[in-house]
């Protein structure tokens, strides 16, 4: 049996920076795994679909893993390595826990559409061949098939797999997982994140992150304001959020992510092909976003008793 990972509170989506003759930048990488780290986050989530995994090799892979890890201090990471194909999955998870990643993050197959038995044959074989956490990630947009509650819930019986990754945009669906999960080890995590406070709400223990790449300090006061039933503070800071959210997504994520944290001097705003560098016409507009959520104040994020703002309070120390 594995071991047991707290999955309460928030898990940055990292992207992976590039170097304008498209190799990565491993010590910008390393600096904004620290970054996180330092504003709160709860782990960390290399080479997901954020990280551009799609366009890394394998090699690559892993090396961003092992960079990663060597960078953070106190969390864990985790680390996608999810594939259409069950046997590159089961390689590519195996490499990445050697790497030094602490559980697995594990997209269903896209393009080739599995029927509910095989999504459920793949996931059980990758928990019986690899003796780590792993999460289920469902987004139906890219994969082209939907991960049913049925589905979810068998898989949520496996002692290896720990948690669902929910980025269907169903809160119907989402409900009842989190229902039908409520006695197993199991977390249902957002990965919408114009629906963390509403998934949280429900019963979901947080988010796997585009946005707190960008606003560490603002997501986990919000989720963590959530977690703790405070949510007069929580719905305040998701609507400070909003705008960014959905300027997030704009075009296809990360390029807008990018973006963002190319304003914000994290890194530039390099992608691998096919993918390319947000479109001129919204870039003014992302700045503008980027400016008004400069202007809060931090002390806005206390709720009246601070409690909301410990760990930015633990930020500013």
């Amino acid at each position: 049996m594995t071991d047991h990972i707290d999955l309460r509170g928030v898990y940055p989506a990292l992207t992976t920076p590039f170097a304008s003759d498209g190799s990565i930048d491993f010590e910008t990488l390393r600096e904004n795994a620290h970054r996180v780290e330092a504003a709160g986050v709860d782990g960390v989530v290399p080479v997901g679909s954020t990280g551009e995994s799609a366009t890394l090799s394998h090699d690559e892979h892993v090396e961003v893993v092992e960079a990663v890890a060597d960078a953070v201090d106190d969390v864990p990471v985790i680390a996608g390595a999810g594939s259409n194909n069950t046997a590159e999955a089961l390689d590519l998870g195996e490499r990445s826990i050697e790497a030094g990643a602490d559980a697995l993050l594990l997209i269903s197959p896209y393009y080739n559409k599995p029927e509910q038995r095989g999504l459920r044959s793949h996931y059980e074989t990758l928990a019986d061949e690899i003796d780590a956490p792993q999460i289920v990630y469902n987004v139906p947009s890219r994969t082209g098939r939907n991960i049913e509650p049925d589905t979810a819930v068998a898989l949520a019986a496996h002692e290896n797999i720990v948690g669902f990754k929910a980025a269907s945009g169903d809160l119907g669906q989402i409900t009842e997982i989190v229902e039908r999960t409520r006695d197993a080890e199991f977390a249902v995590l957002s990965g919408d994140d114009a629906l963390t406070l509403p998934i949280c709400s429900m019963g979901g223990q947080g988010t796997i992150s585009v946005v707190a790449n960008v606003e560490p300090e603002r997501t986990t006061a919000m989720v963590g304001a959530a977690l703790a039933g405070d949510y007069a503070t929580a719905r305040r800071i998701h609507h400070e959020l909003g705008p960014l959210n959905r300027a997030l997504f704009w075009e296809t994520n990360p390029i807008p992510v990018k973006e963002a944290m190319h304003v914000r001097g994290h890194h530039s705003p390099e992608l691998r092909s096919p993918l390319s560098r947000l479109a001129p016409e919204y870039r003014d507009d992302l700045a503008a976003v980027l400016d008004d959520l400069d202007d809060f104040e931090r002390e806005q994020y206390d709720g009246g008793d601070g409690s909301a703002d410990d760990r930015l309070a633990e930020v500013d120390s």
